[in-house]
């Protein structure tokens, strides 16, 4: 194997006063000016994720970001070393919708990704145009908040793209392999969440055929607690659930599922809403009700158990291994650890280790993730003992904010919750815009201080997230 060297290359935060007299950089293309690469070929690969593309712009979760996202691709279109660019999922957004807004009006599916494609025009354009040059391959991995777009929707989005989705029927989630790289596994991870995960035959009485997972009804709930914001004290309180039998393990499932639900609900996306009111428009993903929030929430019933009116049967850890089978999982995972999991990113994080690096079968030395919003870099052994590497490629949606006055991004919590996007914790610091700058001139190099895999690898592997301001790069 030859050996190679690994270059990480940090955006320094927009927290930064201003630009400084590095600007005189802005006139290099930032792709194409990285010394270790051999700049003599296309030999980069550019992984970007976690766009949250939204059909309204008075509710999208990235508006202020959307500058910035059609400079960085024009960076990538105008490029002569990038080869190829890769959209980790959640590109569009079908989930972050205010509960009683009818996602498809009067149209359908199509109606929506055009509406979307129109109000995100400029990013289109430059994605659009990318296709069209013929230089750089376009590649699409499905995520959750897009995972019911079909294919022949993308295709509306994108004419021309290539997508990766996996086979027999479950297009909704997608490995992805560059070409010529079986080391390398690019993924959105939400098919290790428990909240995400595609979720077949969880209501077939209410939507028979629905896949969309319990953080489907999280986002929309979010939406509101954002967009028709209240504060903590004058928010409608969770009602409380006991665990009357500890002994069964179905149970002690719920009330963990309970215990993460009032959790975010009461500290994080709170809403005003009455909760026995039908404000949860569906009509979308085989689902035709409205439904109430206590339709999604754990109750105590009049047998003193804990049940729900949807997704009451997904709480053994056989339906959750079954589920893992269908989302083509490796290797299964214990359903609490799950559950819980959905709250804590570092349960997303280790699948990559779990399911690539310690599988014997496995030959992948390098995953790329989204999914968790944290741009994220860290190295593993694998069962073989060869170094590895694990890459989370953050976000690029707007930080939270319920000052609908405000004319920054707030600082956000460290918290990271179901749904993925719909739930960050926002306080109330000012920073700066990240428009005020062009990330190309905040570029500084910092060499990878871990072990150095070697590899077969001689293309480049870059991931970027959260808009510049915690943006990743990995040469190989």
């Amino acid at each position: 194997m030859k050996k190679i060297n690994f270059l990480l290359l940090v955006a320094l935060t927009f927290t930064l006063a201003s630009c400084n007299s590095d600007d005189k950089e802005l006139s290099n293309n930032p792709f194409d000016s990285i010394s270790e690469s051999s700049n003599n070929e296309r030999d980069k690969i550019v992984v970007i994720s976690d766009l949250h593309l939204g059909n309204d712009l008075a509710y999208s979760e990235n508006v202020k970001h959307l500058e910035r996202l059609e400079q960085f691709l024009n960076e990538v279109r105008s490029s002569s070393t990038v080869k190829e660019l890769i959209l980790g999922g959640d590109i569009l957004d079908e989930w972050y919708i205010p509960t009683r807004t009818d996602t498809y009006g009067s149209g359908s599916q199509a109606d929506f990704v055009r509406k979307s494609v129109a109000a995100n025009q400029g990013v289109f354009n430059v994605l659009n145009g990318i296709i069209k040059d013929g230089k750089i391959k376009l590649t699409y991995i499905p995520g959750n908040h897009d995972m019911g777009i079909s294919a022949e929707n993308i295709n509306i989005a994108m004419p021309g793209v290539n997508q990766a989705r996996d086979p027999e029927g479950k297009s909704a989630v997608g490995t992805y392999n560059p070409d010529g790289y079986e080391q390398i596994a690019i993924e959105h991870g939400h098919r290790y969440d428990f909240f995400s995960a595609i979720t077949p035959n969880a209501n077939e009485s209410e939507a028979p055929g629905a896949i969309l997972p319990p953080g489907y009804f999280f986002a929309r709930i979010a939406a509101n607690s954002f967009t028709d914001p209240t504060t903590i004290e004058a928010a409608t309180k969770v009602p409380d659930v006991t665990l009357n039998n500890e002994s069964d393990p179905e149970q002690k499932s719920k009330s963990i599922y309970y215990t993460l639900w009032k959790k975010v609900m009461t500290k994080v996306i709170y809403v005003k809403d009455n909760f026995n009111e039908p404000i949860i428009k569906t009509n979308i993903g085989n689902y035709t009700k409205t439904y109430a929030i206590n339709d999604i929430l754990p109750k105590n019933a009049t047998d003193g158990s804990i049940q729900m009116n949807l997704y009451n049967g997904l709480f053994t850890q056989a339906n959750w291994d079954a589920r893992q089978k269908y989302n083509n999982v490796k290797a299964m995972t214990a359903i609490n650890e799950a559950i819980v999991g959905s709250l804590e990113t570092e349960f997303i994080d280790k699948q990559a280790d779990v399911q690539y690096f310690q599988n014997s079968k496995s030959k992948v030395r390098l995953v790329v993730f989204g999914h968790t919003h944290l741009p994220k870099i860290q190295s593993y052994t694998n069962s073989d003992g060869d170094p590895c590497l694990y890459v989370n490629s953050g976000t690029w949606e707007d930080q939270k904010t319920r000052d609908k006055n405000a004319s920054y991004a707030g600082t956000r919590a460290s918290a990271t919750l179901p749904g993925r996007g719909a739930v960050r914790r926002v306080a109330r610091t000012p920073i700066r815009s990240h428009t005020a700058c062009r990330c190309g001139s905040l570029f500084r190099d910092a060499h990878y201080s871990g072990t150095r895999p070697d590899s077969y690898v001689s293309s480049t592997v870059m991931t970027v997230g959260d808009a510049g301001r915690s943006a990743r790069w990995i040469l190989l």
